[in-house]
């Protein structure tokens, strides 16, 4: 008898994809991708501010406390047309919002006394702090996420961030399941004397669907060699076929010999 390790390897060299579909991001959760995927554009698509604050001139604050006129109001989905940080000046700017032109760095509002017409700044300023900049998660034409990959929710974040409703995946495998067994009755049924329950088959079925393939189960086996043609025939249509028991060399183990002669 062959080890685990070895009749695993034998099985990856053999199988291939079954090929391959594309799915709404929605229903793509806990699927593999099957293309490499490459940002269509830079993310985030221009500097932005990574706190509600106020955008300044680092040059402005060399000391502290720092006093400076606010000359403007950007929130998220603003444009920064037409505004500019001028000397001695701030923007007061919501997390999110597009840096406007002179700005070099952001102060979050707990670190000021919350003004309006005039802030006091009352920490040391850094240029380029509190930024986020053009590209500085991915740039435009870097693959993000390979083929292969399980797509978890970040995944899916960033599939959604770059706008992408579908989604090149792998097909789900559909798996047939059968036991083999006289002595099995199915799920629902109190067995008798001589009799279990053919909970194998629902241990592999959950087995499979964690797998992230598709169960098809397709009953029981009966000892005798009519039954075994008729299960086996309906599991191989399937992509792979999971056999429970019937393996030995009793006289009621069919199922190496019925497989060899399909």
């Amino acid at each position: 008898m062959v080890s685990f390790e070895e009749a695993r390897s034998i099985i990856l060299e053999t199988v291939q994809p079954v090929g391959t579909e594309r799915i709404h991001l929605l229903e793509a959760a806990g699927r593999v991708l099957a293309e490499d995927v490459a940002a269509p554009w830079d993310l985030p698509l221009w500097d932005n501010s990574a706190m509600d604050g106020y955008a300044v001139r680092a040059e402005d604050c060399l000391t502290t406390p720092c006093r400076l006129r606010v000359t403007g109001f950007l929130p998220a989905g603003a444009k920064a047309d037409g505004i500019t940080v001028e000397p001695g000046c701030a923007v007061r700017i919501m997390t999110g919002a597009p840096v406007p032109a002179g700005c070099d760095a952001v102060v979050p509002v707990e670190e000021t006394d919350d003004g309006k017409g005039e802030v006091t700044l009352l920490e040391q300023v850094k240029k380029g702090q509190h930024f986020r900049f053009r590209a500085e998660d991915v740039a435009s034409g870097v693959v993000f996420v390979r083929s292969g990959t399980t797509i978890r929710p970040p995944v899916v974040n960033m599939l959604a961030g770059f706008g992408m409703a579908l989604v090149p995946v792998y097909s789900r495998p559909t798996v047939a399941i059968l036991s083999t067994g006289d002595e099995l009755v199915e799920l629902g049924r109190t067995p008798g004397p001589g009799e279990i329950i053919n909970s194998n088959t629902l241990s592999l079925a959950a087995a499979v669907v964690e797998a992230g393939c598709i169960p098809r189960v397709i009953g029981i086996a009966r000892d005798n060699r009519e039954s075994h043609l008729e299960k086996l025939r309906e599991g191989l249509k399937a992509d792979v076929l999971i056999t429970s028991a019937g393996v030995s060399a009793g006289d009621c183990d069919l199922v190496r010999d019925i497989l060899e002669e399909l």
